[in-house]
């Protein structure tokens, strides 16, 4: 990998990863468009180690809350005991939790049988084009129709499952993982501030998961590796990840989703436009 190539790629994940937008998808097109090579597994891995380190380093003070609260909440007597402000926070913690399940049990098997589609250039494009799409419709007619009255730690043991489920059906690529877990926050009735926080709190677990697959196939592959390429990957797109959740949970109750809306919509149909001629 060039050095272009690495900071494109880099700056690519981190600023998609937490937007409504797809990285999976992105980082797919941009060595397409560019005419790179597909980047190494290890590359993959590495930016997203970056943008995991940026959500939990953004939110740390919440995992911290979350965590002691839910250490000191496991038994009845001292679930009790806690200010109800903790129970919020155990709360919340157990509802991310939840809605990692669907993904634990349907990542695998849905990773397995979409494999394939990386294998044609053609059928990924116009796969990315269709969920780019098809779920950026979604996108804005859940952000049109929600009522947008809660905060997430109004989020119940069913609306943590809904939202996994509609997670767990990002590892398709261009549907967004953000993308996808916001629409259903918004479907339930969460403000765009809660949904988009509900969705990068949950994006810490499923990212280590993501990881931990993608680590043990590339310690089963063989081949050198670049670890200068690795490192200035992760390190840039902590930054960029950084930098994007922190601007996106600041304007996005005054934006809307539109303006995400309208860029799925003309990516897709620049895409389909590519992919047709």
């Amino acid at each position: 990998m060039d050095s272009i190539q690495i900071v494109l790629l880099a700056f690519v994940q981190g600023l998609t990863e937490f937007l409504p937008i797809s990285s999976s998808g992105h980082l797919i097109l941009t060595p397409l468009l560019f005419g790179y090579r597909l980047q190494d597994l290890s590359f993959d891995v590495a930016v997203h180690l970056g943008t995991l380190i940026a959500v939990v380093f953004y939110f740390r003070r919440d995992l911290a809350s979350m965590a002691l609260a839910m250490a000191g909440g496991l038994t009845r007597r001292a679930w009790g005991e806690l200010t109800p402000e903790r129970r919020k926070d155990a709360r919340l913690g157990w509802m991310v939790v939840i809605a990692t399940l669907p993904i634990l049990v349907l990542g695998l098997p849905l990773k397995d049988m979409l494999e394939v589609l990386r294998s044609d250039d053609t059928v990924i494009a116009l796969v990315i084009a269709g969920t780019t799409i098809g779920f950026g419709l979604l996108l804005w007619y859940a952000d049109w129709r929600g009522s947008r009255r809660m905060d997430e730690y109004a989020v119940n043991w069913a609306a943590a499952l809904f939202i996994g489920l509609f997670q767990a059906i990002a590892i398709i690529p261009g549907t967004s993982r953000s993308g996808i877990t916001m629409t259903a926050g918004l479907f339930i009735g969460l403000t765009r501030h809660a949904a988009s926080r509900f969705s990068f709190l949950l994006a810490i677990p499923t990212i280590l998961l993501a990881g931990a697959v993608a680590t043990k196939d590339l310690l089963e592959a063989t081949g050198p590796v670049d670890w200068a390429a690795l490192g200035i990957g992760a390190g840039l797109s902590f930054i960029v990840a950084y930098l994007t959740i922190h601007f996106f949970l600041a304007f996005i109750e005054r934006v809307s989703m539109l303006p995400f809306v309208l860029y799925r919509l003309l990516l897709g149909g620049i895409i389909l436009w590519l992919v047709l001629m």
